[in-house]
């Protein structure tokens, strides 16, 4: 005769293939760099730090770091350079040019908060990724995913997508000076063809700052024709604020492509993090019914033996 916990023995171990008598199996003869006593080499402790190493973060830190650079310190210079072209050949008044003085000034001092910013939360993704990485691939064995790391990720995807707005009106805004420059330069090329040409004098081709609006139209001289203008774009102010601006955009747009690389990250860091969380708590369930086997097991041999 059957009795009861034989059958609910029976019952389990049909429904759960984990509680079934392990089988046991070949286990090949030691290769490479593995010590005897089932210690890992130099090399397979090289393989999995480098499998834990985020490297999509990484390229996006690398690239984030110099896209900042890029336009801080290009646009730092640069725009000291403007105020010199400025002060020399378009507003030689002080009060003209005052406001436009104080407004660089502020800009440049946004510039270092800029770069210690983005220095720090760099880093703080950067960070991120690791923690990320070890807790999807398992590297620091029982180690878990909290609620807490979950909500973390959610706000950097929150604050990068913010940041990675921001920076598109940056880049745009930083394009304004570099067409600037540009349409001075080739009023300059203007000029030069013109040389020859005695029907077109060059005295009659002349640019405006005050139409851009940077300075007042009672600014004076507050425009620049023929050689003045040709000699403004020969001089060392001009060339390398054109080209310094040109890099500063370069390196705004650089930073766009590494915060958008950024939030491609989090996004899929924060899914891998929620069915990490799930397979957590599948595990759990797993591993207390699995308690609960055991405890019936104990109880219905301690049954059986009290029957015999």
């Amino acid at each position: 005769v059957i009795t009861r916990p034989e059958m609910e023995i029976g019952r389990y171990h049909w429904m759960y293939r984990s509680s079934r008598p392990h089988r046991y199996h070949h286990v090949p003869a030691l290769r490479g760099n593995i010590s005897p006593l089932g210690i890992p080499g130099c090399f397979e402790c090289c393989i999995k730090c480098l499998g834990g190493v985020p490297y999509a973060s990484l390229v996006a830190t690398i690239l984030c770091f110099s896209g900042v650079a890029l336009f801080c310190g290009c646009g730092h210079v640069a725009l000291t350079g403007t105020v010199s072209i400025l002060e020399q050949h378009f507003s030689t008044t002080a009060s003209d040019h005052a406001l436009l003085s104080e407004v660089i000034q502020l800009m440049q001092y946004v510039i270092y908060g800029i770069a210690s910013f983005f220095f720090l939360y760099g880093i703080i993704l950067l960070a991120e990724g690791f923690y990320t990485t070890s807790a999807v691939k398992e590297l620091h064995g029982e180690f878990k995913t909290t609620a807490c790391g979950r909500c973390i990720s959610g706000m950097f995807v929150f604050l990068t997508y913010v940041l990675g707005v921001a920076w598109l009106g940056v880049f745009g805004f930083s394009a304004v000076p570099v067409f600037m420059f540009y349409n001075i330069w080739s009023t300059c090329e203007v000029i030069k063809s013109f040389q020859t040409n005695v029907t077109v004098p060059g005295d009659q081709i002349c640019v405006d700052i005050r139409q851009y609006g940077i300075i007042p139209w009672n600014a004076v001289p507050g425009k620049a024709c023929g050689p003045i203008l040709e000699n403004i774009c020969n001089t060392n102010e001009f060339y390398m604020s054109y080209h310094l601006f040109i890099v500063a955009c370069a390196g705004a747009g650089a930073t766009v492509i590494a915060l958008i690389h950024f939030l491609m990250i989090l996004s899929s860091n924060w899914a891998y993090l929620k069915d990490a969380s799930k397979m957590q708590a599948y595990q759990d369930i797993k591993a207390k019914e699995e308690q609960e086997l055991q405890d019936i097991q104990s109880r219905s041999k301690e049954q059986l033996n009290s029957y015999t």
